[in-house]
């Protein structure tokens, strides 16, 4: 290698001249000739050449832009997509009704001093630490603000109740800020999308749901605070006859697994600042207990867990309700058995009778299966005599 000298001394020079780095090159010998070794060492900030920057992955390696790029760029300072500071967006811009919502939840959980409520949202804002150098930052925005999508695209829930798969019957949209979207998803999915069980303790109406209200809450909170907003895509929520899907854009943090995350595990919130304010309002805890408490709750129902699947950026929470099928199929029960089972659930009630037009079989058929329902499967119970009899759910 006749230029090895003159190597040596120009690849550090160009290295520092381009990428603004310093570098170490050694010459090696050895039998089959001289080599040159240039070290590197791992830079804090981020490195570019040309104005471009390219990021390596095993054996390939690809421009970085757009909304990777700022990822990357934001991940190198320290900082999270929610902390960047929004110009042009004014205090006297959030909503006044949030702010105090906000505050008064605050103090009933406990998370907020008494001293919070004659603050003025300038101060409280800084106690959240969703100031930046007397810019807002987009969590502020997000949370407070009355039209957050104005700044966020897609800042928004959709539901829609699927008679099948692919077979929408229904939808709804949830707009507003965050805090908003929390109350009045909660409100509509159990308005409108969850069904109720009613019995009476004595003369007190008791209405019994097909999935743990609070653990459904966890589920959504889980969704809005851990959701990567630069998607631009809304959370999805998908109603079915007996599964609720939830959906949201997001990531695991870095070298987790689905199994870590179903593990006891320390809270890595991917928005910190969003994470943050609902803490402080009561709405989450702050330590990783999430998952826990909705397997707690479900379980407490007689419920499976909620299962998790994690695919690139799609992660999506499955609540299955008493009544799915594909469990009820385990169990043993048959098609008209399952028929019936859903009857019940829509319309309270179902007589022998019923059972024989609704499957088309004969009176000792729908006798021998209805009592299956009440003494093999525990699931139906008679009420009534003679003429009156029927069956409603246990």
């Amino acid at each position: 290698m006749p230029d090895a000298k003159k190597l040596l001394e120009d690849i550090p020079n160009k290295v520092r001249d381009v990428l603004g780095i310093l570098v170490d090159v050694n010459m090696h010998e050895t039998p089959q000739g001289a080599y040159l070794e240039v070290e590197v060492e791992p830079y804090p900030n981020p490195v570019n050449y040309k104005g471009q920057y390219h990021y390596r992955s095993g054996a390939t390696k690809q421009e970085l832009k757009g909304v990777a790029l700022d990822k990357f760029l934001l991940q190198k300072q320290g900082k999270r997509w929610d902390s960047v500071p929004i110009p042009k967006v004014k205090i006297s811009d959030l909503k006044q009704e949030t702010l105090m919502f906000f505050r008064e939840r605050g103090i009933r959980s406990k998370r907020l001093p008494d001293s919070i409520l004659p603050e003025n949202a300038e101060q409280l804002l800084e106690n959240l630490n969703l100031i930046e150098e007397g810019y807002l930052k987009r969590a502020a925005v997000l949370l407070f603000h009355p039209n957050p999508e104005k700044f966020v695209t897609g800042a928004y829930v959709k539901i829609g109740y699927f008679q099948r798969e692919a077979e929408l019957a229904f939808q709804d949209e949830v707009h507003g800020n965050l805090i908003e979207q929390v109350e009045k998803t909660v409100e509509l999915l159990f308005t409108k999308y969850i069904k109720a069980f009613i019995s009476y303790e004595g003369i007190h109406r008791v209405e019994t749901y097909e999935y743990p209200k609070e653990a459904v809450r966890e589920a959504l909170l889980n969704a809005i605070a851990h959701k990567d907003y630069s998607g631009l895509t809304p959370i999805q929520i998908r109603v079915y006859r007996d599964k609720l899907m939830i959906w949201n854009e997001g990531t695991l943090p870095e070298n987790w697994t689905l199994e870590k995350l179903l593990e006891p595990h320390s809270s890595r919130p991917y928005n910190p600042d969003i994470a943050n304010a609902f803490f402080r309002c009561g709405y989450v805890e702050s330590w990783g207990r999430g998952i826990s408490i909705m397997a707690e709750l479900c379980e407490a129902e007689g419920l499976l867990r909620p299962s998790y699947t994690v695919e690139g950026s799609d992660f999506w929470i499955e609540f299955k309700d008493l009544f799915n099928e594909v469990e009820l199929k385990q169990r043993g029960l048959n098609e008209r058995q399952i028929k019936a089972l859903f009857f019940v659930k829509d319309n309270g009630k179902i007589t022998n009778k019923g059972y024989m037009e609704l499957n088309k079989i004969s009176n000792r058929t729908a006798t021998y299966e209805l009592k299956e329902m009440v003494e093999k499967y525990n699931i139906f119970k008679i009420l009534g005599a003679s003429v009156s009899r029927h069956y409603v759910l246990k």
